[in-house]
């Protein structure tokens, strides 16, 4: 996004906040690093500009990042219905349809700040601040602070910290820029403990995540000579061993390990009443992860996308695999 824009797009997003109100803030189902990271950020720093202001998630969805402090005060979705607001912010949702359900009515009526960095982001709500060449929302949420000259603590920086680094495979997917790193190197000087981090979320595994891991290595199926892999977790897997998404949320790395992979999918079914089954979408260049999304009505980024099949497992692969084949026989991204 243009300069120009992002600052107009600033400029909006400040006459939202003109007055103290009362603010809700909500990311995607099942948070990710940089969905919660973004939401314990921008709480805490519009309760410090004067708002009353909270964030909302699934306390058991949360993952290794729900180590972060101020997810203790997050308030989960089945408890807002009494409660009031004055403004709605989402957070790297991509559109109304990813928020959890209870929170979705509140996107509707309510005036609407949208911050988010996925390049099927939808343009909705009152005000807009996307941009696809982002990192992360993360980013963009330490770039607005900035701009509206907020101050940090250690306990933002490490949110932001968590959002930058789980999004940008710790600066390692072509998402990573300059602003990317300028970033991070700004949230250093307030303390992130970087390595307590790493530990945390990457060198620690609880038993449960190391059972789901060891099921989808042994669904491993490769083909197109090696160009595609994929990965299996049924509802039997999570409900056998007691695990949640949030515990598989780096399977996909599996697939993606493969050497020469080009495109690495991870089914899975959550344990749920729907006959859904969820598509991880990860790419390598020249192909386009959302060119497979979209067309299940997903979305996401260039090499990371994501989407959801209605029907069961067979089902599901069996369309993605032609979706697939598809792409591999256009030859084009």
């Amino acid at each position: 996004m243009e300069r120009a824009e992002i600052r107009s797009r600033f400029a909006a997003a400040r006459a939202l906040l003109e007055q103290p109100k009362r603010i809700l803030i909500s990311g995607h189902l099942s948070p990710d690093g940089d969905s919660l990271g973004s939401m314990i950020a921008l709480a805490r720093l519009l309760r410090a500009a004067g708002h009353d202001a909270c964030a909302t998630a699934d306390p058991h969805a949360l993952g290794k990042p729900g180590f972060l402090e101020g997810a203790d005060e997050l308030i989960p979705p089945r408890k807002l219905k009494r409660r009031r607001f004055d403004l709605f912010v989402y957070v790297d949702a991509a559109a109304p349809s990813r928020l959890p359900p209870e929170v979705r009515p509140f996107a509707e009526k309510l005036p609407t700040l949208t911050i988010d960095h996925h390049a099927t982001s939808q343009e909705t709500g009152t005000v807009s601040i996307i941009d696809p060449t982002a990192s992360s929302a993360g980013e963009l949420v330490w770039r607005f602070a900035k701009w509206m000259a907020w101050p940090l603590d250690r306990v933002v920086a490490e949110a932001l910290w968590v959002a930058i680094v789980t999004d940008s495979g710790r600066f390692a997917y072509d998402s990573t820029k300059l602003q990317t790193l300028r970033a991070a190197g700004d949230l250093l000087k307030y303390g992130v403990r970087t390595a307590y981090i790493n530990d945390i979320l990457y060198c620690s595994f609880n038993t449960k995540a190391v059972e789901l891991k060891r099921r989808a290595w042994r669904s491993l199926h490769i083909w197109k000579n090696r160009k595609v892999a994929e990965v299996t977790l049924t509802r039997d897997d999570f409900r056998e061993v007691r695990g949640t998404k949030a515990e598989a949320e780096d399977v996909i790395e599996i697939p993606r390990q493969v050497a020469r992979n080009e495109i690495a999918l991870f089914f899975y079914q959550i344990p749920d009443r729907t006959h859904e089954t969820r598509v991880s979408i990860r790419t390598r260049a020249p192909w386009d992860a959302t060119v497979l999304a979209t067309r299940f009505g997903g979305g996401g980024h260039v090499r990371a996308a994501g989407c959801t099949v209605k029907g069961g497992m067979a089902l599901a692969k069996r369309q993605m695999r032609k979706a697939v084949k598809d792409l591999l026989k256009g030859d084009k991204a």
